[in-house]
């Protein structure tokens, strides 16, 4: 999906990479919402991605439900290896978490979610946009409007 900024660049987004804890599940559980819009999202051609230290054990039950594709990465580092396979240019990566900073490095925007799980300070520097849900993400992919507007300069 193309996302004109304002006054800004052409940026063009395939894939969006996501968290599972504290990001997509809140406590392990991905709400009803969160669903139906990571549905819309693949509708919409999106490519939708789970790279997951999997802490609660249960990111292929999740991925399985969802039809996403899984990867595992246990630390930043391994995220950040996982990355490498693809385009910086046109990703996505929303988290939460400190593990996080290897998917945010390597995406074109970078999305923060503050939920109850928390966010790591130290992610901060990485970020493009932070906002409150993960469902409040992943609109901004639906009605790019917004996020042309938030990132305009």
């Amino acid at each position: 999906m193309k996302i004109q900024i304002p006054k800004g660049e052409t940026i063009e987004i395939n894939t969006i990479v996501l968290d599972l804890n504290g990001t997509l599940a809140v406590k392990g559980i991905v709400s009803d919402k969160t669903k139906e819009l990571i549905l819309k999202l693949k509708e919409l051609n999106y490519r939708i991605v789970l790279i997951s230290g999997d802490i609660r054990g249960n990111a292929k039950i999740i991925s399985d439900e969802l039809g996403i594709e899984l990867f595992l990465g246990v630390t930043s580092q391994e995220k950040a290896e996982q990355m490498l396979q693809f385009d910086k240019e046109t990703t996505a990566a929303i988290g939460n978490a400190r593990i996080d900073i290897g998917t945010f490095e390597n995406s074109k925007i970078s999305i923060a979610t503050m939920q109850s799980e928390g966010i790591h300070t130290e992610i901060l520097r990485y970020v493009d946009v932070i906002v409150p849900t993960i469902e409040d993400a992943l609109s901004l992919f639906i009605d790019i409007k917004s996020l042309a507007g938030t990132l305009r300069k």
